[in-house]
């Protein structure tokens, strides 16, 4: 029998295990669950080593509420910061285990099922974000070009001196073409609106400064409708708009966010508003004892570290308010 069980193991799901682990809380009570094969696959798989890790988001100012708080980094350092917390706290981490049920018991506590195991736990924190599970468009495209050459990061594949069409029009769209763009390629960022409204200053003076050294090419009011398979066996890429011709790239990326895994979150009885899980102040969802944290409980507006960090002190607190027998330690 565990005290809290966390799935996912980023950056809201080890801040929280240790905010556990410093509320008094002994480790072996502690259980982080990951599907992939190490922590903060996120960041690891969707952020280009150049990219900035901001501790902030979109004005939200980077004041730290609990024990872990960093500044913006690179990624490098934000994973080994992260490597140093489950090592000082000395978290129990399963790795490739991936959750397949979870269950409220009539006594209150939960019954997780995994693809190993079967745990028992007082509290649950679910932590496992949304860029796991990147929107993608809604047409289909041939099979022949997925694997190759339509991506989601661009981490998986090395691209360079390639011709690469970026979809989206966030602060990932322009890190995804302002790498692509100094790795050597020949670069367009195509987006819906007429102009960028998502994205942080820094990003949006970026992709200006290419676009006049005529080092990317932007295409604004864009809407991208379908992807088909060019005699050359590249994509081939249709617009709606008359402006823009069909054109042929070797790479298409989509920086499109990521989703909501609404339909497990449904399933485990979570009352919704629409599409957003209901949640407190404090993150509980209208499960007493079930917790959301992290980018589940940023929504469509974003998170960032710190609002990672700062979740999983505000649900630490309502636990040993409510339901343990520990005393949160405050930053």
């Amino acid at each position: 029998m565990y005290d809290i069980i966390i799935i996912g193991a980023g950056p809201a799901g080890i801040s929280m295990a240790a905010e556990a682990k410093k509320s008094g809380i002994n480790s072996d009570k502690i259980l982080l669950i990951e599907k992939s094969h190490e922590h903060s696959w996120t960041i690891k798989k969707f952020y280009p080593d150049a990219k900035k890790v901001t501790a902030n988001f979109k004005g939200q100012p980077a004041v730290c509420q609990g024990v872990m708080c960093m500044s913006d980094t690179s990624k490098d350092e934000a994973i080994s910061y992260l490597d140093m917390a489950i090592g000082k706290y000395n978290l129990q981490v399963h790795y490739k285990e991936s959750v397949n049920k979870l269950i409220k018991n009539e006594d209150g506590s939960f019954t997780i099922e995994t693809n190993k195991e079967k745990y028992q736990t007082t509290i649950c924190a679910i932590a496992i974000g949304m860029m796991g599970k990147p929107n993608k468009p809604d047409y289909k495209m041939p099979p022949s070009l997925i694997k190759n050459h339509i991506h989601y990061d661009i981490t998986s594949t090395e691209i360079k001196d390639q011709k690469v069409l970026v979809v989206g029009g966030g602060d990932s769209a322009s890190e995804y073409a302002q790498f692509l763009s100094l790795a050597g390629n020949d670069v367009t960022l195509s987006y819906r609106q007429e102009s960028f409204m998502r994205m942080n200053d820094i990003n949006l003076e970026s992709i200006k400064a290419l676009e006049e050294q005529k080092k990317l090419k932007v295409y604004l009011k864009c809407n991208v409708i379908g992807v088909e398979e060019s005699k050359d066996s590249k994509p081939l890429v249709n617009f709606s708009e008359d402006t823009f011709a069909s054109e042929e790239f070797d790479h298409v990326v989509y920086a499109l966010g990521g989703s909501t895994p609404t339909n497990f979150l449904k399933l485990l009885g979570i009352e919704f508003d629409g599409n957003t899980p209901i949640i407190t102040e404090s993150f509980e969802t209208s499960i007493p004892g079930l917790f959301l944290i992290g980018d589940l409980s940023a929504g469509r507006k974003g998170g960032s570290l710190i609002s990672a960090f700062n979740s999983a002190n505000s649900a630490m607190a309502r636990v040993c308010n409510d339901y343990l027998s520990c005393t949160l330690d405050k930053a």
